[in-house]
Formats: C-alpha cells, structure tokens, sequence
C-alpha cells in the first residue's frame, strides 16, 4: 500500500510564511543586542594603586634619595652638601667595610649551603613519605616566628652560663661553648638560627615545585630500572631548576641582608667578628651620624646583589625548563 504524501495548497504555503514572518520578528524584538566586551582598565588600576602607592614611597623614593645622598655629607642636622665621588673613594679604602663584607660572605656561604640541601631534603621526604597539611604546618612553624623572636630565644638557650643548651653540653661531658661570644662560633652560630628559622619556607617552595612535576617521568625511570638516588639526580634536580634558582637568589639576596638576628644576639662582637655589612651601615648611619656614607656602602651592597643575582640567574638558565 502506498501513502500518498499530501499536496500543499497555494493558501497554506502563503499562511506558513506569514507566521515564519511574525515569528521571525517577534524573536528580532526580544533578542538583546550584543554588548561591548566590558573595560576593566579602571578597575584594575584601583586595586593595584595601593601597592603602587606603597611601593613608590616606601622603595623607590628611598632607593634614589639613598643614591642621591651617597654623593653627598649628611648627618642629619645640616643639609646635604654634595661631595661628588669622596664617598665611594672612602669606600676603597675602609677596611672595616672589607671585612664587614667578608664577615658576611661566610655567613652567606654557611646559610646557603646549609639551609638549601636541608631544605630540599625535607621537600623530597614530605613529597616521597608524606603530603600532610599538618607536617607542613610543623615545619612552617618556625618561620612564623619573628627574627627578633628567634634570636632572642636562642639567646637564651646558648647563653654560656645559665642557656638550657650549655648546660645539656655540660651534662654530658663536651662543656661549655661560647657560642655568640666566640669569633670562632659567632658567625656560624647565626646562620644556625636563622637556618632553623626560614628552612621551613625554602622546603615549602621547593616542594610546591615538586607537586608540578610529572609522574609519568617518575614512572617511566622506574621501568628503565632507575633506583630512587639515580631518579633524584637524573630527574629531579634537573626538573626542579627553575625553583632551586628561585630558592636561591631569594636566599643570597636575603643573607646579605642579615641585621636583626646580629643586633639582638652580637651587635657586631666581639672584635667586629660578626660585624655584617648591614649592622656596619647601621651603626655609620644612627650610632656615628654619617648617612651620607652610609647610603655610600648601601648603595655597594645593592650593586653586589645586582651583579650576584644578574650572574646567577644566567648560569643556571632559570628561564628554562627540562619539562620542555
């Protein structure tokens, strides 16, 4: 049997396009027009303008005022008078500062080294053991503790006479150790306590670099037979780079500011043995009232970090990545 397929009449075809027509000008007068993809120009500008604000007055306007007073003598009852290069020249020759400076290069050397491969030890075991919120909050702890806090209480630990940490060296034979009263133990001693203080921070930014890498490498050096030393050194090292040079232009640039953990504990004893270049321009600058100098050697230490961090950050290819 065989349908036949109705035949439209000429009045029908004629309806239907009428209604197509309301239709189509009913849906033409709801319809929204598009809209202009909105500017956040302004906006954007009225969160960020605080910290610009902050930022120009609370660093950039001393970085140049402090460049500026460099070239000049000032201490602060006079006005500036400018001196041209007398300063710098003064600088050459200043062996206190010299050895300021080399005071604070082995503390850099003793924290740096130190505090990454202890760092990055506890990075790979909270990554390989344990990925818990409460072991990294342990670990964090003591770098919620100020400077002047932590200093203040290893103070009183390593005191000689009446520190809990004598006495237990005393307890068990070894005796008593002038820590920060030795110019043998001064320096390391400092980089102790501020080690135990930021590793906490350095093993969290290098193991939320570890987070990012990928397991598939991990898996596939497990396949080839790679045992877990080989992996660290084959694979993980070389992924993990970009942060380790991170880690450590944070670390250089943040040693050879050391100052609070000095003035509580030392100020610079005995004999200049911890005097760092930080304390040292702290006592030209409010202990002898030579801010025109002291700006001088502020402004060589910021050209130190310039070149080390400039230096570094070439060498290591920081903005580069294996994972690429």
């Amino acid at each position: 049997m065989v349908t036949e397929s109705p035949v439209s009449s000429p009045l029908t075809t004629a309806s239907t396009r009428r209604q197509g027509r309301v239709a189509d000008r009913a849906g033409a007068g709801t319809t929204s027009p598009r809209r202009r993809p909105r500017n956040d120009l302004w906006l954007a500008l009225v969160f960020i303008a605080p910290a610009t604000v902050g930022f120009l007055l609370f660093l950039a306007w001393p970085t140049v005022r402090g460049i500026y007073l460099s070239f000049t003598t000032y201490n602060l009852l006079t006005p500036p008078v400018f001196t041209g290069l007398q300063n710098y020249v003064r600088l050459v020759q200043d062996s206190i500062f010299w050895h300021s400076m080399a005071v604070t290069v082995e503390y850099v050397l003793l924290n740096i080294g130190f505090q990454t491969v202890l760092a990055l030890f506890i990075a790979v075991m909270m990554h390989r053991l344990t990925k818990s919120t409460f072991v990294r909050g342990i670990v964090l702890a003591p770098y919620l503790v100020s400077n002047v806090v932590a200093a203040l209480i290893w103070l009183w630990i390593l005191d000689t006479q009446l520190g809990i940490g004598n006495e237990v060296l005393s307890a068990i034979g070894v005796g008593r150790i002038p820590f920060l009263q030795s110019d043998v133990w001064g320096i390391p001693t400092i980089a102790f306590i501020n080690v135990w203080r930021n590793v906490g921070y350095t093993a969290l930014l290098i193991f939320a670099g570890l987070q990012a890498l990928p397991e598939q490498v991990y898996e596939a050096g497990r396949i080839d037979g790679a045992s877990e030393w080989k992996m660290f050194w084959r694979i993980t090292v070389p992924l993990l780079r970009p942060i380790l040079s991170l880690v450590l232009i944070i670390t250089i640039i943040g040693s050879f500011q050391v100052f609070d953990t000095v003035a509580v504990t030392t100020q610079g004893g005995p004999a200049n043995a911890t005097n760092v270049v930080q304390n040292y321009i702290y006592n030209l600058a409010f202990g002898r009232f030579q801010f025109g100098y002291a700006s001088a050697v502020s402004v060589a230490l910021l050209v130190v970090l310039s070149v080390i961090t400039f230096i570094q950050y070439r060498l290591s290819r920081s903005g580069e990545s294996d994972l690429d």
